[in-house]
């Protein structure tokens, strides 16, 4: 295959990257080379937000013919949360011709060594980034996010999570030197001398299973780790969110051909509706390692049954924020009502239980009742959200009737605090929105334990009362035990109550943030410097991002033969 982008001029254009990224996972200080403002963009080739806008219209009703072989069928379906028929179609694949085809061009790649698979990868992210708007809308009506956190979680922070997890491959693969020579002496006898070559080599075929809530965010950690660690990939995306990775797709078969490699390296398998095809593409052999994030049921089937494929996982959990004692009560609950409502609580990192004090708390404005401390958080919520514009803009819609069904029974769970409003947008009357529902439990009372010891995915938070703040690290220690969670938060003055928290934290391996009260929170995490997920509970198999993310993508294959 002739190639239209050569190694050396990819080198030149994204080596420094590479660098910079290999610094920032050495430093863990903020960087990142993708603009998160939509302005930003217009530029040296990128779509500016009317260009962005009219090319996801034109997709709308479209065929997305990315030249696969084996396509039987075109498949499609997706309906966005805000109303609209996005009426794409997709190939179907014959796996029995595809797989072949995918496999066929991986020795090339194999041997095009890690250097030149990690700027092929940054070529992908970079043309993907010319097309942030793009691909903002796409996020957003299959996800349901707002537009501003579609174009930053969907834009620019997922491709900073496909570079990071690049860079991590690139530093796993270059440990070992390509070649050795080696020389044992043997006294008065002539030294043994040995020349040794050491390769890389891929596993097989990767298949990244996709979310519906956050496809790319999600997606391109393992897409990019796989496809930089020499494997083909295949992306099942959700039913309902195809176009985002779809879309991903296109750009990377179309920048491995210009690069003079196969461009079935990454593949796309779209389905029809209800076919439920995750499973049979687990149990294919073919398939070495699987990406998956969604829910803990079929996550738990994956780790059980797909035996011979390395499995990572972000399943579900009980995310839980303990409410001990602040110096910035308004700026606690400022924090509290965002982290809340942000994205209508539809995050995998969106606090659950928040676990007061019966007694209630010790604050900068003088002692609080647990009463008083559920009631203000209720109020911050509602001052937050009280105007509509604002609220569409932060809650976004609400991504399945699953999600809108578990919002309407909570409010039978308990004394509801803060109840569940609908808001009308606008733009997008078909949408359903919706405000959070804040429900006090009682944790002595077995029968509240049953609901607060469940995952109730969505914009559902329960105030848990508690004994004491020994009560609550130990409820938090039996939470991420049994449960697992992707994020813990505590608020405390008390250093001993900070280290009993953080104590189970790392005992537990859970992600732990304390006492924020000003712009970051705790349902978000930077690439090149936190960790999502760990890997060491039961919310995930896997952290990204971490050596460990990588490494067991590949491995080291030794040539020797004497000098």
């Amino acid at each position: 295959m002739t190639a239209a982008l050569s190694a050396h001029e990819l080198i030149a254009r994204h080596r420094s990257t590479l660098d910079q990224a290999l610094e920032a996972i050495r430093t863990r200080a903020y960087w990142s080379p993708h603009p998160e403002h939509p302005k930003a963009y217009g530029e040296n080739g990128s779509l500016d937000a009317a260009a962005g806008k009219a090319a996801f219209d034109a997709l709308l009703g479209s065929r997305l013919d990315l030249g696969q072989p084996g396509t039987d069928d075109w498949v499609g379906g997706e309906t966005s949360p805000y109303g609209i028929e996005l009426g794409v179609t997709y190939p179907h694949a014959d796996l029995d011709v595809l797989l072949p085809a995918m496999k066929a061009g991986q020795r090339a790649w194999r041997d095009a060594g890690a250097e030149q698979r990690a700027v092929v990868c940054l070529e992908i992210l970079k043309r993907i980034n010319d097309r942030t708007h793009e691909f903002a809308h796409a996020v957003m009506h299959t996800s349901g996010q707002a537009f501003m956190m579609a174009f930053q979680a969907g834009g620019p922070h997922a491709q900073d999570r496909g570079l990071e997890a690049v860079a991590y491959a690139y530093v796993e693969q270059v440990r070992t030197p390509d070649t050795a020579e080696w020389t044992k002496p043997q006294g008065k006898r002539d030294p043994l001398a040995m020349t040794k070559q050491f390769t890389p080599v891929p596993r097989g075929i990767g298949l990244v299973i996709g979310c519906n809530t956050f496809p790319t965010w999600n997606g391109y950690p393992g897409l990019f780790a796989s496809l930089a660690t020499g494997n083909a990939v295949l992306v099942k995306p959700h039913p309902r969110a195809v176009l985002p990775l779809a879309l991903t797709v296109q750009v990377a078969r179309e920048v491995l051909a210009e690069a003079g490699f196969d461009p079935n390296l990454v593949a796309l398998a779209a389905e029809r509706p209800g076919e439920g095809i995750a499973k049979t593409l687990a149990l294919r052999p073919e398939i070495r390692i699987i990406d998956y994030t969604g829910s803990t049921t079929f996550g738990d089937w994956l780790e059980a049954n797909a035996r011979h494929a390395q499995v990572y996982t972000e399943k579900a959990g009980v995310n839980t924020v303990v409410v001990h004692s602040t110096s910035d009560y308004k700026g606690m609950l400022s924090n509290l009502a965002f982290s809340l409502s942000l994205y209508s609580g539809q995050m995998c990192t969106t606090p659950q239980n928040l676990l007061v004090p019966r007694e209630g708390i010790s604050t900068d404005q003088g002692p609080k009742s647990y009463d008083e401390v559920v009631a203000d958080l209720a109020r911050a919520v509602d001052g937050l959200l009280g105007d509509d514009a604002r609220a569409n803009a932060l809650l976004g819609a609400i991504v399945n009737p699953d999600v809108k069904a578990r919002l309407e029974a909570a409010a039978g769970l308990g004394e509801v605090a803060l109840a569940s409003r609908e808001i009308t947008n606008p733009e997008f009357p078909g949408a359903v929105v919706r405000t959070p529902v804040i429900v006090k439990l009682d944790g002595a009372k077995p029968d509240a334990e049953a609901t607060y010891m469940s995952e109730c995915f969505g914009p559902v938070s329960f105030a848990v009362a508690v004994d004491s703040a020994a009560d609550a690290a130990e409820l938090l220690r039996r939470t991420v035990r049994e449960k697992g969670a992707m994020t813990v938060g505590a608020y405390t003055t008390d250093p001993e109550v900070e280290q009993a928290v953080r104590e189970v934290c790392l005992e537990e391996a859970a992600q732990l943030s304390l006492n924020l009260t000003g712009g970051v929170y705790v349902n978000q995490t930077a690439a090149f410097s936190d960790f999502h997920g760990s890997g060491g509970n039961p919310a995930a198999s896997a952290a990204l991002c971490d050596g460990a993310f990588v490494a067991n993508r590949f491995r080291v294959v030794e040539v020797r033969r004497e000098a």
